[in-house]
């Protein structure tokens, strides 16, 4: 595969699906990824298989104080960050809403809207200090329609495009803040929701080949525009 001009890109929940197939993805395209994820194994794992100038880091993104002690340190290596992915995102157990946890509840609003505002606010003034870069919020197609028994999970994605959506409007000439629509992809979230019907949709992996390319392609044209893999800019 033929290398293209290397960017620096940051990608929160890399540890499995999405996350990790747009990190090998990225890394197989020339990029630099720096990425974070709650799990200390995936992240020991993604050390040992991509080492410097990659980066990556145990974060629990709901937890304000850990997003900015790593977004110090990977701005430390380097304040340029060309793309910023805020992927991580929690799932509520299928249940009408009367009957979710409220701590399930909170952990789905912690990581899915807290969790982006974090990093949005620790990466967020380098970007703008350039004038430069762009910001991909994963949303998802429960954050344009609704389902029964994922309320929670609609609604933190409904407020993703909508922040995203008002972040576009906050931000100098040069820079874009995109609310990107994945698709139905099979991912261990989506096995929670269709259990094996899941199986019949795409893999991560098909999914990055035809996501990354669109990612790398987003630019201040773009800004605010809500956006879906398979969709044309």
């Amino acid at each position: 595969m033929a290398k293209e001009h290397p960017r620096r890109i940051v990608i929160t929940g890399v540890s499995r699906g999405l996350g990790r197939a747009m990190v090998e993805g990225f890394i197989d395209r020339g990029h630099v990824v720096a990425g974070c994820a709650r799990s200390a194994e995936a992240i020991d794992e993604l050390r040992r298989r991509f080492g410097p100038p990659h980066r990556f880091d145990v974060v629990d993104v709901a937890k304000e104080p850990e997003v900015a002690r790593w977004a110090k340190a990977v701005l430390a290596d380097s304040p340029v960050v060309d793309l910023l992915i805020n992927n991580a995102a929690l799932i509520n157990r299928n249940a009408p809403l009367w009957q979710v946890p409220p701590e399930e509840f909170e952990a789905v609003i912690d990581v899915n809207i807290k969790g982006v505002y974090y990093v949005l606010r620790h990466f967020l003034p380098s970007m703008v200090a350039r004038g430069q870069g762009v910001i991909v919020n994963i949303s998802s197609g429960w954050g344009r329609s609704t389902s029964p028994e994922v309320a929670p999970y609609c609604a933190t994605k409904w407020a993703i495009e909508g922040l995203t959506q008002a972040l576009a409007q906050e931000l100098p000439p040069g820079m874009a803040a995109v609310p990107l629509n994945p698709g139905i992809i099979h991912t261990q979230m989506l096995e929670s929701c269709f259990g094996p019907e899941a199986a019949s949709y795409p893999s991560p992996q098909q999914w990055a080949e035809k996501a990354i390319p669109l990612l790398l392609r987003l630019g201040p044209k773009h800004n605010g525009r809500p956006m879906s893999v398979g969709v044309g800019e």
